[in-house]
């Protein structure tokens, strides 16, 4: 490729990236400076402490967002992707005993994305259409209203895909980033005292001013760094590189100059403190703004979706939630999926967090704590991948991830004062989240225990039928799919005893999800002979990849084992779980598990198994 193609590739990757990564981050302006000199916190409205404020902010993106994540945490890549499974697979790899802890400090992050994936487009578009009540109060009743009918809107539109309008998504960012430039601007230039905002010293005065406060006031500054766990998340769709690019070229200076020129506005009239974001545009050009505000926010609030279904994905094929029904939107683009039953419970939970709280300032109170718990997990995880994957010295790994750990830590007590006003509904939702995601991994082993402990030795039962040659042979190859590849299937059983039938070709097919993004395809299948007439076959995947069966096992001819596709038979077993007082898990958990898995997504679909070749068997297990 020539220079200029990748110049302008990079610059498509970029576009990109401004419009699926920065949505979050970028809408921000519309309510935390509002948040930080709210009234409840006792924060004298004078240009001293403005002046600081900005300057926390100012810093807090500098240290938080640029170098811990563009410069540390974006090296931490897992064969290209990144994002919290990612890394949790990344740092778990080592002892057994790390390794549990790891997972489950990941699984934890995960489950409190989710509660940041139903926040984020009720807190978005409220501030946006907030805005209307700017133009003239009268619109104030109408607010919430238009809110609901916009997040329902956008969630009733998701089974179509994102391919049809997300070609505008980057460039309408784009638009909003130079519009809070520009706003930010021409406020700085009549007030040009904010430009002290950059001296570090007056963030550090303005904290030191306000004791023990402070925790209260970094629990609004947070609301500034929202969104930063993207740049992270989003790596293996653009790459560190455009990432970068849109960071330093256009996102910083953008919000650094919109912050500090509603700290200017705010100086030359605290009056704005109503509404500071808008009281930068000129009332002939309010509802422009407020429809920029609103399609920005739309944006915003996409990208959380489309990451709570990216997240869903991997936590069902790592064995953290029962299969699911995921449907492809783009025979293009990879990556973009649609998930019904996580699409309609995280719309019902983002219409009643805004019906219930009302207004972004309410929502402000939730929103943070869920944010600040992932960001703090990331960077401890960042800790094991640079000391034990990276290799380097623990007085290297620990300075480089220590200051980043406090850091974190501060912003998640201070959003934990919030707990009361709101911050419970975000914890709430990731405890449950957890629970069901725990349950389920525990509930998986369990059953795989009761399965080998239960059924016959493989081995010795198929030689025993390999030398038995009055047994009639199908002229078909009959694909067992099983969880524990030791013991006799159910479905062979079922077999021998009720049809007295044995298929020529027999292969006994277990499928691995590795704590890995992709397996490359050479890498796909592994074939081991048995005997006669029966192979044993392991399917491997990495977290996002797409299964795919039928496929998979025609790599098996490179293996000595060709497969007719057109004479196959796949006999799934379904197992019946009957919870039991005991041993195992808590009688709720098992409870909760028998419902999962009695309600889990067809096998079939989920490894794009024909229906015309497939037999599904039911087995009771007990746990």
């Amino acid at each position: 490729m020539t220079s200029s193609g990748t110049r302008q590739g990079m610059g498509m990757l970029t576009l990109g990236a401004l419009g699926v990564v920065y949505g979050d981050i970028g809408t921000s302006p519309l309510y935390t400076m509002k948040e930080v000199f709210n009234p409840s916190h006792g924060v004298p409205l004078d240009a001293q402490n403005i002046i600081g404020a900005v300057s926390v902010i100012f810093w807090a993106l500098m240290v938080v967002v640029t170098l811990k994540y563009v410069v540390l945490i974006l090296r931490a890549d897992n064969r290209g992707e990144g994002g919290i499974m990612a890394l949790t697979a990344l740092a778990a790899a080592g002892t057994p005993a790390r390794r549990t802890v790891l997972l489950l400090t990941g699984v934890l992050g995960a489950a409190m994305f989710y509660g940041d994936s139903v926040i984020t487009p009720a807190i978005s578009v409220l501030g946006a259409v907030e805005g209307l009540e700017s133009i003239t109060p009268a619109f104030k009743p109408f607010v919430l209203p238009i809110s609901v009918a916009i997040i329902v809107a956008l969630f009733m539109v998701q089974r179509f895909g994102t391919g049809a309008v997300g070609k505008w998504f980057g460039p309408i960012i784009t638009v909003w980033f130079a519009v809070l430039g520009v706003t930010g601007a021409l406020q700085i230039v009549q007030q040009p005292d904010i430009l002290a905002a950059l001296n570090p010293l007056e963030a550090i005065a303005f904290l030191q001013a306000r004791g023990w406060h402070l925790f209260l006031i970094m629990g609004s500054i947070v609301l500034a760094l929202t969104g930063a766990e993207a740049l992270y998340a989003d790596m293996g769709h653009f790459g560190a590189r455009p990432i970068r690019l849109a960071w330093t070229g256009l996102v910083l200076p953008s919000l650094a100059l919109n912050y500090m020129g509603q700290g200017a506005l705010l100086i030359s009239d605290p009056g704005a403190l109503a509404s500071p974001f808008y009281r930068l545009f000129p009332q002939t050009m309010l509802i422009p703004a407020v429809l920029l505000a609103t399609a920005a926010s739309v944006i915003a609030s996409q990208a959380t979706i489309s990451g709570a279904y990216s997240m869903t994905k991997q936590a069902i094929q790592l064995g953290l939630l029962p299969r699911m029904r995921i449907l492809n939107t783009s025979e293009q683009e990879y990556g973009q999926i649609y998930v019904p039953l996580v699409n309609w419970v995280v719309l019902a939970a983002v219409v009643l967090a805004t019906v219930g709280f009302g207004s972004s300032s309410a929502l402000a109170s939730a929103y943070g704590i869920a944010v600040t718990v992932t960001m703090f997990i990331t960077t401890l995880l960042t800790f094991f991948v640079v000391h034990h994957v990276w290799k380097y010295s623990l007085t290297l790994a620990v300075a480089a991830t220590a200051a980043f750990l406090v850091i974190d830590a501060v912003l998640v007590i201070s959003c934990s004062l919030k707990i009361m006003q709101g911050g419970w509904f975000p914890l709430v939702m990731g405890a449950a989240i957890f629970a069901v995601m725990a349950t389920w991994k525990r509930g998986r082993e369990l059953l795989v225990e009761h399965i080998r402990n239960d059924d016959p030795e493989l081995l010795p039962f198929i030689t025993s039928l390999s030398e038995d040659e009055t047994a009639h042979r199908a002229a078909r190859t009959a694909v067992y799919a099983v969880a524990n590849s030791g013991t006799v299937p159910q479905a062979l059983m079922h077999n021998i005893k009720h049809y007295q039938v044995l298929h020529e070709q027999n292969l006994i097919m277990t499928v691995k999800f590795e704590e890995v993004p992709k397996v490359a395809e050479a890498e796909r299948v592994q074939v081991t002979p048995l005997v006669k007439g029966f192979w044993r076959v392991q399917v491997r995947y990495g977290f996002m990849d797409e299964p795919d069966i039928p496929k998979a096992l025609g790599l098996c001819a490179k293996q000595g084992l060709p497969i007719d596709q057109d004479a196959i038979s796949y006999f799934l077993s379904r197992e019946i779980v009957v919870p039991t007082r005991g041993a195992g898990m808590a009688h709720w958990r098992e409870a909760l598990f028998a419902t999962m898995s009695r309600n889990a997504g067809s096998v079939a679909d989920f490894f794009r198994l024909p229906h015309n070749c497939v037999v599904e068997l039911g087995t009771r297990v007990q746990i």
